[in-house]
């Protein structure tokens, strides 16, 4: 695989989705709109992985001041569910074993806040050698332009910055499989 394939196009067999503090209390400041799309595209990734049998692992920061995963999410913490204090994830040595042992080299980032946590986890991950692809119709922000300048600024620091489809079907490569079959029936839902 060349350098710009191994780059831009996710591989099944070397991909972790990581669900950044998507939690009860936080979800009111969201921007409204930002929050609606993140909820119905983190859910496709989160049923496209499992589909697919890809690890994914969920964070929450502080949850005892902030809450747990939305219940609409939840589901995505069932394979690991790593607790943070610090805003990046990578500051917390548990996510960092959990990443390693997934042997992952790309990391499909969602969540929020996209100019705080999502966004110094990206910086962190592309630091450490990772390959990085921030969904940006999968992260959410309170203000919009927050939004919008982390997603910039995280793309000239060498992030891939995808949606929720490419990275879905680029994981199942064609269609004929059973992977493609569940990918396929999950974004027909798709309403956002």
């Amino acid at each position: 695989m060349g350098a710009i394939k191994e780059k831009f196009w996710l591989d099944d067999e070397k991909a972790v989705l990581v669900v950044i503090d998507v939690q009860e209390k936080l979800v009111p400041a969201m921007n409204a709109d930002l929050y609606a799309q993140l909820l119905e595209h983190t859910n496709l990734l989160i049923e496209g992985f499992k589909a697919l049998n890809l690890p994914i692992i969920a964070t929450e920061q502080y949850s005892k001041g902030l809450g747990h995963t939305v219940a609409e999410l939840d589901r995505a913490a069932e394979q690991c569910r790593i607790e943070k204090m610090a805003f990046s994830c990578c500051g917390e040595e548990s996510f960092l074993t959990a990443l390693e042992a997934t042997g992952a080299k790309q990391v499909v980032i969602v969540g929020m806040e996209t100019h705080v946590c999502v966004y110094q986890t990206v910086l962190d991950l592309l630091d450490r050698g990772y390959i990085v692809h921030l969904v940006r119709d999968a992260v959410s922000s309170r203000f919009v332009s927050d939004y919008e300048n982390a997603v910039s600024t995280a793309a000239r620091a060498g992030a891939v910055i995808t949606t929720t489809e490419t990275a879905l079907f680029q994981l199942v490569k064609g269609a004929g499989t059973d992977g493609f079959k569940a990918v396929s029936k999950l974004v027909r839902q798709r309403t956002l």
